[in-house]
C-alpha cells in the first residue's frame, strides 16, 4: 500500500511513520511539516498526485491551545483549510483519508463520557478550528474519511505531560500542582498508531473515539507518572482551574473523557489501559 503521512515530524506522525515502515511492505512518503506545509494548496495536490497514495493520514495540526486564541487565522488555516487542501487531493487521487481530531470539541458539561453522536460545543479557537477540519473531510470526502478523536494525547516523541513531569521533578524535590477538576482519557501515540494503521488499511470509513481506557484527572494521572517512575507521589497536590497562575487563556472542558462507542460497536478490540502504556513510556524514555 502507498501511504502519504502528513506532519510525519510529530509525536503521533513519528509512530505512525515507524510502524508503516516496520510492516516492510508499505511504500510510505513521511513529509514533516518543513516539507510539506499543508496550508499551501498547490504544494499538497502535487506532492500527493506524485505519490499516488492509498491511503493519507493527516497528523499535522496547530495544537498551540492557548496560542490559538490570538492566532486565530493561523489555526484556521492549518486546522481548517489544510484539512481542506488534504482532502481535495485525495480526491482526486482516489486516496481515503484518515484525519486526528480532538476531546476539545465538547464543551464538558456532560456528566457521563462522551460518544461518537454526541453534538460537540467547542469553546475555545483551538476546538473550533479542529472541528472546522472534521468538517471539511467529510464534506469533501464522505466514506473515504475516517476520523479518530484523541485526548491528552503522550509519547516517547514531542513535547507532552510525561516528559514534561519527568523533566520537571527531576530539576526539584518540591510540590507539584495539577488540576483535579479536569477529567479525561491518555491517549499515547504508539497505541494510537496501531488503531490508525488498522483504519488505512482497512480504509474503515466514519468517526471514532480513540484513547486509552480508564479516565483520570491531570492531578491523578502525574501522581501515576511519579509512581511510575519510582518517584513519590505524594509531591502532587491538587489545585482547581480557577487557581492556575497565570490562568489559561483558553478554556478547558471539564469532562473531556471519550467513550469508545462507536470501536465497540464495531467489534474492534480497543487500547489498552493507559497504567499499562504509561510503564512502557516511561521505560522507553528511561
Amino acid at each position: 500500500m502507498r501511504v502519504v503521512v502528513a506532519g510525519a515530524g510529530g509525536m503521533v506522525g513519528r509512530e505512525v511513520t515507524e510502524l508503516f515502515e516496520s510492516r516492510g511492505h508499505h511504500e510510505v512518503s513521511a513529509f514533516m511539516s518543513a516539507d510539506l506545509d499543508i496550508t499551501d494548496r498547490d504544494a499538497v495536490l502535487q506532492r500527493v498526485a506524485i505519490a499516488a497514495p492509498d491511503v493519507v493520514i493527516n497528523c499535522a495540526a496547530f495544537t498551540a491551545v492557548d496560542a490559538c486564541e490570538t492566532e486565530v487565522d493561523r489555526a484556521f488555516q492549518v486546522n481548517g483549510l489544510g484539512v481542506r487542501n488534504l482532502a481535495e487531493a485525495c480526491a482526486a487521487e482516489g486516496a481515503h483519508l484518515v484525519h486526528i481530531g480532538t476531546d476539545y470539541v465538547f464543551d464538558g458539561t456532560k456528566p457521563t463520557p462522551y460518544h461518537e453522536w454526541d453534538a460537540p460545543h467547542p469553546m475555545c479557537v483551538y476546538a473550533t478550528s479542529k472541528l472546522a477540519g472534521e468538517h471539511e473531510a467529510v464534506a469533501l470526502l464522505g466514506p473515504a474519511c475516517t476520523i479518530a478523536r484523541i485526548s491528552w494525547v503522550c509519547g516517547r516523541y514531542g513535547s507532552n505531560m510525561v516528559k514534561t513531569v519527568l523533566r520537571v521533578a527531576a530539576a526539584s524535590d518540591g510540590p507539584l500542582r495539577f488540576v483535579d477538576d479536569q477529567r479525561g482519557c491518555p491517549t499515547f501515540a504508539n497505541d494510537l498508531a496501531t488503531m490508525l494503521y488498522r483504519f488505512a488499511v482497512e480504509r474503515r470509513p466514519g468517526l471514532f473515539h480513540v484513547t486509552n481506557q480508564r479516565a483520570v484527572s491531570w492531578f491523578e494521572f502525574v501522581q501515576e507518572i511519579l509512581q511510575e517512575s519510582g518517584d513519590d507521589p505524594k509531591r502532587v497536590e491538587p489545585i482547581s482551574t480557577a487557581d492556575l497562575q497565570p490562568p489559561r487563556p483558553a478554556p478547558r472542558p471539564a469532562n473531556s473523557v471519550l467513550d469508545n462507542l462507536a470501536l465497540r460497536l464495531s467489534g474492534i478490540e480497543l487500547l489498552p489501559d493507559h497504567g499499562e502504556a504509561l510503564a512502557r513510556c516511561i521505560k522507553q524514555l528511561a
